[in-house]
């Protein structure tokens, strides 16, 4: 009977990976005698995002298109995307993530890759009460040193 009933319930876990909110069952932390709690997607995201940020060597998160935009937003005074990178797929009790990142030159990626995975489920499991099934990290770029526009002084000139 125990065998049916796991099957049932991976099903049902399996059939509610589309629904956008988080919702754990009895005895889970997010349902009790007194309520249900939900949890969006938007808020597991700028867990994630902060998250990640939280990490050395993650110079920014998300792709070439989304850094552009986030920075006009920046321009115009609006506050940065913190869920900019991020993309999360949020069950009844588990979440499944992806990250896209930016890191600095010289930093290790697969050392790099575990931190942020390591830091990012810590968070979502402690904060949210999810199992988090899986973190899938893509290095977009990579941020040089010679990036940085007026950190670097004037050459001196070859002749005088």
């Amino acid at each position: 009977m125990t065998d049916t009933t796991d099957t049932m319930a991976t099903k049902a876990d399996q059939a509610s990976s589309a629904v956008p909110r988080a919702r754990a069952r009895d005895g889970e932390g997010l349902v009790t005698g007194k309520g249900t709690t939900s949890i969006e997607d938007a808020v597991v995201a700028k867990i994630v995002g902060l998250a990640a940020r939280e990490v050395a060597g993650v110079y920014d998160m998300g792709g070439g298109t989304a850094r552009a935009l986030n920075a006009v937003r920046g321009m115009v005074g609006a506050d940065k995307n913190v869920t900019q990178g991020v993309s999360v797929e949020v069950g009844e009790k588990q979440a499944a993530i992806d990250i896209d990142l930016v890191i600095e030159y010289g930093t290790a990626i697969p050392d790099l890759a575990a931190a942020v995975r390591q830091n990012v489920i810590g968070a979502v499991e402690r904060m949210c009460g999810l199992e988090v099934t899986e973190v899938n990290i893509k290095v977009d770029d990579v941020r040089l040193p010679s990036d940085d526009t007026g950190d670097e002084p004037e050459p001196e000139p070859r002749v005088q």
